[in-house]
């Protein structure tokens, strides 16, 4: 249960470091709350301190001053930057770009605890469970990684092994308890703080936090992932080590390839980074909007390329999904700008909700021909994929459209993902590699097969509806004939009675007795309506 003193006493500890820093991750276009008024205030010797003894860090930026003062407070401050990054259209775009920065690295916790929760969590000692176990080669906020050698099969294997930080739940349970204390305090006192929706956005990262605390999850999402992409060209993910994972701890395959972020090894090793950088982007949009299923985290370091030329993601501890409706969405709006018709493209706004009704659609399509026609001539490499949803969201407010938290976390993986393939190829066409995918989508959704596919679908249910129909006549003959027994039973009855029987409980028995027949008929409307 949340305790106000302990979780004040987090948060003053917090504020003493920001301010130490001479920081604040309060947007500056929204009024500053009391609450934030009153601790700036109270920590006002804090930030005299800091302006006195931090002279190393005098000369820093805002932003260098932010990051430095995230990483100082810990994994849960440091996630929390990292979520705010993608919410410019909460946080604002300058605050945004700082955090943009912020990297999730720490240093790694010591070997023998590694080894300890791996004995642990598996049940056995670490030489029954690995041939060989090394030191740790990378450390995040949540966990760190091994490399290390399994016996599979009669078959030894390298292996990557993740496991989570000791006592990082109890650490981030805390803290999260703290942003919702926080989160509650500005929405009651700041107004114009409440459209920033803080606790919502609390919410938000709790649920995704408390998925990567989950290593099992992270495993499933790798096995769906490779799943749908087991037909792609030049496209995988590791495999999992089942028999060697728990919630805590996540043994795959190790990825013996070259980072993505390596352009020279890759030029020495032959790889075409053109195609490599069209791959990237494509796979990226392709997982989007065909599998509503993707890798939310696609910077450089999740990405290597093996000897045989795949491209390899991994690391699937944040993954996003989409809906048919975001998928069909977001299909129709790359397709509006890579054609031009930007009537269809507002369209697709309208039909999936995004945009009121007060709102014209031709006058959302002039506002998207605002966008799209000033790039539409420039060359490749000047044609901005982030600048361009960045403007999309700005429309976000000119035309009253609410934020969607999947369409954002779109947006920051569609940038991601061409600043990865810009760096192969800095002369990218966006539109050109997008249109293949898109066209791709469209015809799987409204081509000959999948209408095929659709009628199918309408003769399985009315098929399994038809199988369902004497059990549902039973029903309504059942209830048929108590409606006709009752009506006798009224026929027969004097006029007090009848009064009595109209407004006591058994009317409501009569009323469920013709609702259910009225259910019987409405089952059949919509098995035709399915077929038609």
């Amino acid at each position: 249960m949340a305790n106000p003193l302990s979780n004040t006493y987090r948060l003053i500890k917090a504020g003493i470091t920001l301010t130490y820093y001479g920081v604040t991750l309060f947007p500056k276009h929204i009024p500053t709350p009391l609450p934030v008024k009153l601790l700036r205030f109270l920590l006002l010797p804090f930030s005299l301190l800091g302006m006195i003894f931090r002279a190393p860090f005098g000369y820093q930026s805002p932003s260098e001053r932010l990051v430095t003062a995230l990483t100082k407070l810990g994994p849960t401050y440091i996630k929390l930057g990292q979520f705010l990054a993608t919410r410019s259209d909460i946080i604002g775009p300058e605050l945004a770009r700082d955090l943009s920065t912020l990297q999730d690295r720490l240093p790694p916790f010591p070997q023998d605890e590694a080894i300890a929760e791996i004995e642990k969590q598996l049940g056995a000692s670490i030489d029954e469970l690995f041939i060989e176990f090394g030191p740790p080669i990378a450390a995040a906020s949540i966990a760190q990684v091994h490399k290390a050698v399994i016996l599979d099969k009669g078959i030894e294997k390298d292996v990557a092994v993740k496991v989570l930080r000791p006592g990082i739940e109890k650490r981030f349970f805390q803290d999260q308890d703290s942003f919702r204390f926080a989160a509650n305090l500005v929405e009651t006192f700041s107004k114009a703080a409440r459209r920033m929706r803080p606790v919502e956005v609390v919410k938000t990262l709790d649920r995704s936090v408390t998925i990567e605390l989950d290593l099992r999850l992270e495993a499933s999402a790798i096995s769906e992932l490779s799943e749908n992409t087991a037909n792609d060209e030049k496209f995988r993910t590791p495999d999992v080590h089942w028999s060697h994972t728990t919630g805590r701890v996540l043994t795959t395959e190790w990825i013996d390839g070259t980072p993505i972020s390596n352009i020279k090894a890759l030029e020495q090793q032959g790889h075409n980074l053109t195609d490599l950088g069209t791959h990237v982007l494509q796979s990226f949009l392709r997982h989007a909007m065909r599998d509503g299923f993707f890798h939310a985290d696609m910077h450089p370091g999740n990405l290597f390329v093996d000897k045989a030329g795949n491209l390899v993601a991994i690391d699937c501890g944040i993954m996003g999904r989409m809906k048919p409706k975001e998928q069909k969405f977001l299909a129709r709006i790359l397709h509006g700008f890579v054609t031009g018709d930007y009537l269809d493209a507002a369209q697709a706004h309208v039909d999936a909700g995004y945009v009121p009704d007060h709102h014209s659609v031709q006058e959302f399509a002039q506002g998207l021909r605002a966008i799209g026609e000033p790039i539409a001539d420039k060359a490749a490499f000047e044609i901005s994929m982030a600048r361009f949803l960045g403007q999309l969201l700005e429309y976000t407010a000119v035309y009253d459209m609410a934020a969607r938290p999947e369409l954002i976390l779109l947006q920051k993986n569609m940038v991601i993902a061409e600043g990865v393939a810009r760096s192969l190829n800095p002369e990218l066409n966006l539109w050109k590699a997008s249109e293949p995918v898109v066209k791709e989508w469209l015809q799987d959704q409204l081509g000959p097969v999948a209408k095929m596919k659709k009628m199918a679908a309408g003769l399985q249910a009315l098929d399994q509806f038809m199988d369902e129909i004497p059990s549902h006549l039973t029903v309504l003959e059942k209830n048929m004939s108590g409606l006709s027994r009752l009506a006798g039973k009224v026929q027969d009855m004097d006029e007090e009675r009848l009064t009595q029987l109209v407004e006591g409980k058994q009317q409501r028995s009569l009323s469920n007795q013709i609702a259910l027949w009225l259910i019987a008929l409405s089952l059949s409307a919509i098995a035709f309506k399915q077929l038609f």
